[in-house]
């Protein structure tokens, strides 16, 4: 486990997964490493992150560390043989996305992008409901994930909104098995001066438009971090012929199906969207509950919504795909097409709206 801020929450799941151990934990700073250390009960400790990747017991490292690190940890672990998980996005260039991607084919490593969205019980559950026929053929699907990111580590005020858009990427791709070919987005508002500067990015908010490859299909999807008045929301709503899903407007409100055909005011319906751990080994199944959840006070949780209960999820599928030999997902060219929307985006918005396509090696 390299980075235990918000990546804490996962050690207690690798610990209870019946098939993973935490054999090591990595912090820059030695005494929040050694805090850790002891209260998880981890004996082997790393300030220094090529010590991690020296370690020969060490299969995979799960990486939760600030954004501007995780496309050159993620090439040194590969480097040194090692599977990676990282944490959302999986870099911040088309370039560094690229050479993951190139990296795994080389190597033959497996790569997961650890988008929680897409192992939340919203998805799962709109999911099934796509699954078992009773949305009808999609016609429209929609995300947005406003946010204020002031009290957030300094960081954040250098980054540009769709710089930080697989939460609402991911849901939309991934629900129809898709992959965005090209993107159309604008730009609007402003944010504050030293934001601005900071990040080299002007605009309060950013608002797309996806092209799925091979489909009738688009997404709409919007961000900001700073200088709009909102409530956290990480929505998700989808359109169908027969039923359709909206994210309630309030956080920990009912979401609401609205049904095709019915009388007027039959149409909506509220509905509480239930859990998933029985697809989960019943020695992690518990990780799903808020209860659980380490640090609640962690700003990622008091904004998040406690990710939806995707952690057990996502930690189980990366493991089973080790074990299984095959890719997780997403792999590495899903989680660089996730990531290069947003980059793509920003390309677009700076250039007034214009189409900018995804690249190549994003396009499976």
């Amino acid at each position: 486990m390299v980075g235990l801020g918000f990546g804490a929450e996962f050690i207690p799941i690798y610990q209870a997964h019946p098939n993973a151990e935490v054999a090591a934990i990595c912090r820059r700073d030695a005494t929040q490493l050694n805090q850790a250390g002891d209260q998880f009960g981890i004996d082997r400790r790393y300030t220094d992150y090529d010590d991690v990747l020296a370690d020969p017991e060490i299969d995979f490292v799960h990486i939760n560390s600030p954004i501007p690190d995780h496309a050159w940890m993620s090439l040194k672990a590969l480097d040194a043989g090692k599977h990676v998980m990282c944490t959302v996005p999986m870099a911040t260039t088309i370039e560094e996305c690229e050479q993951i991607v190139q990296k795994v084919r080389d190597t033959g490593l497996k790569y997961m992008m650890a988008e929680t969205v897409v192992y939340s019980r919203e998805f799962l559950f709109i999911q099934d409901l796509y699954r078992k026929g009773e949305l009808g053929k999609i016609q429209h699907l929609a995300a947005s994930h406003p946010q204020d990111m002031d009290g957030w580590p300094s960081y954040w005020e250098k980054m540009i909104p769709m710089h930080y858009a697989t939460h609402v990427v991911s849901p939309c791709l991934g629900l129809v098995d898709g992959l965005a070919e090209y993107v159309s987005c604008f730009g609007s508002g402003t944010v504050r001066d030293d934001i601005a500067q900071k990040s080299g990015n002007s605009f309060a908010v950013e608002t797309c438009h996806i092209k799925i490859k091979d489909s009738d299909l688009t997404a709409h999807i919007w961000r900001f971090l700073y200088d709009v008045a909102r409530q956290y929301r990480e929505s998700f709503d989808v359109y169908g012929t027969k039923k359709s899903f909206e994210w309630t407007l309030v956080e920990n409100e009912p979401h609401v199906i609205h049904t095709a055909k019915k009388p007027e005011p039959e149409i909506p319906e509220k509905v509480e969207v239930p859990d998933f751990a029985d697809r989960l080994p019943e020695q992690i199944r518990r990780f799903t509950l808020p209860a659980q959840i380490h640090d609640a006070e962690h700003l990622s949780f008091i904004q998040g919504g406690g990710h939806g209960g995707s952690h057990p999820h996502l930690v189980h599928e990366f493991v089973s795909s080790l074990l299984e030999d095959r890719d997780p997902r997403p792999n590495a060219v899903t989680s660089a097409n996730w990531t290069c929307v947003g980059i793509c985006a920003h390309q677009s918005a700076l250039q007034g709206g214009q189409v900018v396509q995804l690249p190549k090696f994003t396009l499976g």
